[in-house]
């Protein structure tokens, strides 16, 4: 180890040492990254827990900023204890790295007795000030969500990389399998941060947007394109069946006999598709029309495809409010499309759940419904839910996450899609 290595390598734990006297509870996931020298790098890379840096620029950077090695370590970790390196899937990677780069930022300069200040914080605060105008809860998520959604010019874009990138982010999805560390158990570490977030800090000011994103980082997610094959039901197909044809004497007759094979091809097989369904819209004054638009159009993308959907369906999509406003009976996917392309809301009141169980018992009971698995409600819900569990699964799917939003009843499963409605 040079000498340039060796005093880059005494700024980078005197960073490390500054930030674990200050906030004891980010030490097992700061001391988890690695820092690697590099020489002629030119900046900083991000490797998912591997930091890799030139020692000679890092030094430059130190004397010029004197809390940039804090800064970075600072901006590196809450990268990892937010998720960042494992949530991206197939996100845009420009657009995804900035949203991210943006959230930590907000977290680090929430942390104001951190003694990490540089130069150009006040610039920084200001434009996350008015960020914050059209996404109060700042995070990564969020913040690419309505990148993707409204765009963002080139100017936008050059400024934002001005001041919030600090490192450059080569997060390879089978590296991440690769590293010591899991998603998950990087998971724990930030339900450890958190918890002890909430715990300990004496007023909790400069702590909330660091627990936004802790939050954000940690819910429970659900897939909605398998919540949706809960509900296929099995029948029997006319198709190949692979499992039972055998190709070796199909192959070996044609050849034998002349185009004449020693065995057809079984045509049968089980599988498993929705045919009955019921989709519940939520019509109440709370819930906005383009959200639940989304919603359906989502759900119909799922439902067309080819492995999920029968030809001939029986799928009602039902609005209510605190009374059945209107009911649509789906029979193909023809039917679908025309719904989407006419699709209007009805209602506007209080908000009851009721009805819509009521309705479907009915439906079971005079046999419109053979086989139904269950329903899907769209819903904010805010509403009177039923006393006793229905026959047959519920998913209360949600728009967005709210905390005071009573928890869905113990019978049934409540998931937040907001992720898909972007």
């Amino acid at each position: 180890m040079n000498k340039t290595e060796e005093y880059a390598r005494k700024v980078i734990n005197l960073a490390m040492d500054t930030i674990t006297v200050r906030y004891r509870f980010f030490d097992r996931t700061l001391y988890k990254i690695k820092f690697e020298p590099a020489e002629h790098l030119n900046g900083y890379v991000s490797d998912v827990t591997t930091l890799f840096y030139d020692p000679a620029l890092l030094l430059k950077d130190y004397l010029k900023e004197p809390s940039f090695a804090v800064r970075l370590c600072l901006h590196v970790m809450f990268h990892l204890v937010f998720l960042h390196p494992f949530t991206r899937d197939e996100r845009d990677k420009d657009i995804w790295d900035l949203a991210c780069d943006i959230a930590v930022t907000n977290a680090v300069l929430s942390l104001e007795d951190s003694g990490h200040y540089m130069s150009g914080d006040d610039e920084r605060k200001t434009v996350i000030s008015k960020i914050k105008k059209w996404v109060p809860n700042l995070t990564a998520q969020k913040l690419y969500r309505e990148f993707a959604a409204q765009g963002i010019s080139n100017d936008a874009r050059a400024n934002y990389k001005r001041l919030f990138t600090m490192d450059s982010h080569s997060y390879d999805k089978e590296k991440t399998d690769e590293i010591l560390l899991t998603e998950e158990e990087f998971k724990k570490l930030s339900e450890r941060i958190k918890a002890e977030l909430k715990s300990f800090s004496k007023d909790g000011e400069g702590n909330e947007e660091i627990l936004k994103n802790l939050k954000e980082a940690t819910k429970v997610r659900h897939d909605y394109e398998h919540l949706l094959r809960r509900f296929a039901s099995e029948s029997e197909l006319i198709k190949i069946n692979p499992d039972e044809f055998d190709y070796v004497y199909y192959m070996y007759g044609l050849s034998l006999y002349e185009n004449m094979p020693l065995i057809e091809p079984l045509e049968y097989a089980d599988d498993k598709r929705i045919k009955d369904f019921v989709i519940a819209i939520d019509t109440s004054a709370s819930c906005r029309g383009d959200m639940v638009k989304k919603f359906i159009e989502t759900s119909v993308n799922i439902l067309r495809s080819e492995n999920t959907f029968f030809d001939e369906v029986n799928i009602h999509i039902v609005q209510c409010d605190s009374a059945i406003k209107n009911i649509t009976r789906i029979k193909n996917k023809a039917d679908l499309d025309e719904y989407v392309e006419n699709f209007t809301l009805s209602g506007f009141g209080a908000t009851d759940f009721r009805p819509v169980f009521k309705y479907v018992d009915e439906k079971i009971e005079d046999k419109t419904f053979e086989n139904l698995k269950g329903i899907i409600y769209f819903t904010d819900g805010y509403g009177v839910y039923p006393n006793e569990k229905p026959k047959y699964d519920v998913v209360f799917a949600y728009a967005e996450e709210d905390e005071l939003r009573p928890k869905a009843p113990s019978w049934a499963t409540g998931c937040v899609v907001e992720d898909k409605l972007s």
